[in-house]
Parts: C-alpha cells; structure tokens; sequence
C-alpha cells in the first residue's frame, strides 16, 4: 500500500497568517465605527437620556411605544417608501432609456456622458444648497424662470409649501442619482457582444427590437443590482432632504433618518432617537434580507 505524503503545512499558515494581516485593521474599523455605534444605539434606545450624566433611566420599550405611537414618525417611513417607488417608476426607465441613447454613437457622446454622470460625483451637501438657492422663493432662478413664461410660482416656493416640497425634494434627488443609475446600466449594455446586435439587423429587427429581445433581457442582474443599491439609499435619505427641508414644512419630507436627527441633536431625546435608529436598522435590514433571498437568489445561483 502506497503511503500518501503529508501537505505541506507552513504555505497554508502563512496564507492564514497573510489574510489575518489584510482582514484584521478592518475588522478593527467594522468593530469601532459600525458594531460600537450600533450596540451604543440599542442601549441608548432602552433609556431616558438627554445627553448629560449617566444613563441610569431605564424605561424599556416605552421608547419604541413612543416612536411607533408618533404620526411624525409613521408618515417619515410612508415618505421614506413613496421614495422608494417613485425611484422606481421615475429613475429606472429614464436611466434605461438615457443609457441605451448613449451606448449610441453620436457627436458628443463622451461630453454627453459626462453631463449626466456629473451631478453623481457633486457631493450632496453641495448639491443641496445649490438647489436651495434656486428654489428660494421670489428671488430663486426657477421662480424667476416660470414667471418668464407666463405663470406663477408657488407663493411659499416649492420647498415651503407641504403638498408641492415632498415632490421637489424628489425631483432634486433623481437629478443627484440619476447618473449612477445610467453608469450602471451603461456598463452593462456594453458588455452585451456586438455579434447579437449584428444578427438582430441582419435578421431585420430594428434598434427598439433588438434593445428590448436582447439588451433589456441580458441587463436583468444590472438592473436588479441598481434596484437594490436604490432602496437602501431611498431608507436611509438624509443629506439632501435635510440641506433642503430639514424635514420641513410641517414634516412634509421628514424621512426616517431626519427624524432621529431632530430628536437627538435638537431635542435632546437621546433615547427616542436610538429607538428610532434601531427601527430604521431593523427595517433597512428585513429588505434587504428579504430582496438577497427572493430577488438576487437568482443570480447567485447563476455565478454558482
């Protein structure tokens, strides 16, 4: 009987020892800057504590009875989810429909690309108070132009009057991430091969044809994957709403994110706030869990 010789046993200890060195500084970070705050979150949420001496107020879940309790709150998650679907009704055809114009060859194209992809890049504090410039009513650009062709802005302007600021916000939001949606779907129409497009004409399908028969179909896991990157952002929107609004006028664009900033760092409600970031976890958390096992199962499976 031939006697198998031992594996060698110091490349695979200095494999482990070379993935510990890579992994460990960031575990180190993972633990200080997300598992420390998240479990300083927790405790925090389970006491009445307005910022000063020690947390020795231990009320329970009366802090997440409060936060469920408040209409504030509720309609911050109907906000933060009518986000969600109008990303998806609004962002998701025009980024396919600008990323399919400009796979194209036309005059222009790089400039073109860049034009859309800019806003992407501009950071969102930035690009927040130069839309809060030009929307300030009587004396903002817009007013100004929709006075110019005859007709009357808003009296509160479009960030101060409640019915019309939620929709505004929106607006300034698809224009901010409307670039990320188009790179994505553009990078994955260019890795579609050529030779189908060209047996599509010969076949005599036209560009709209050969687009939704071969592109749309093949772009599936892009778009999945932009769906997914959209939601998590659309429940945790901050930035923006609140370089606009501050979840104003009358918690008109309060999101969940606004919410727990405003009991924390202006009411001092320490506690209601950690119960409120504990929620926007939880829930951020289930949809993501929920959309990895029902939607991008699939894919997976497929890379498998």
């Amino acid at each position: 009987m031939r006697r198998v010789a031992p594996r060698p046993v110091g490349p695979r200890w200095r494999l482990r020892l070379e993935v510990a060195l890579f992994v460990t500084p960031a575990l180190a970070l993972m633990a200080v800057f997300v598992a420390w705050p998240v479990v300083s979150a927790v405790r925090m949420s389970f006491y009445r504590w307005k910022g000063f001496g020690p947390m020795d107020d231990f009320v329970g879940w009366r802090n997440y009875q409060r936060v469920l309790s408040d209409e504030v709150f509720t309609d911050a998650v109907m906000h933060n989810f009518m986000i969600v679907i109008a990303s998806v009704i609004v962002q998701l055809p025009l980024g396919l429909l600008l990323a399919m114009l400009l796979n194209r060859r036309i005059v222009g194209q790089g400039l073109l690309r860049t034009i859309v992809f800019v806003p992407y890049v501009v950071a969102e504090v930035i690009a927040g108070v130069v839309w809060f410039q030009l929307l300030q009513p009587q004396y903002g650009v817009i007013d100004h132009l929709i006075e110019m062709v005859g007709l009357t802005p808003p009296e509160q302007g479009f960030l101060g009057t409640p019915d019309l600021a939620l929709p505004t916000v929106f607006v300034v939001l698809t224009w901010k991430y409307l670039g990320l949606a188009v790179l994505l779907f553009l990078a994955g129409l260019q890795s579609v091969p050529d030779e189908l497009f060209e047996a599509a004409q010969l076949d005599g399908a036209g560009w709209w044809q050969a687009q939704r028969r071969i592109a749309l179909p093949l772009l599936g896991p892009t778009i999945r994957t932009w769906l997914f990157l959209s939601m998590i952002g659309s429940i945790q929107c901050f930035d923006m709403v609140w370089v606009l609004t501050q979840g104003g006028p009358a918690n008109a664009t309060t999101t969940m994110a606004t919410y727990l900033i405003s009991e924390g760092t202006q009411r001092h409600n320490y506690g209601i706030a950690g119960a409120a970031s504990v929620l926007l976890f939880v829930i951020g958390f289930v949809l993501a869990l929920v959309y990895q096992v029902f939607v991008l199962r699939r894919d997976r499976e497929v890379l498998r």
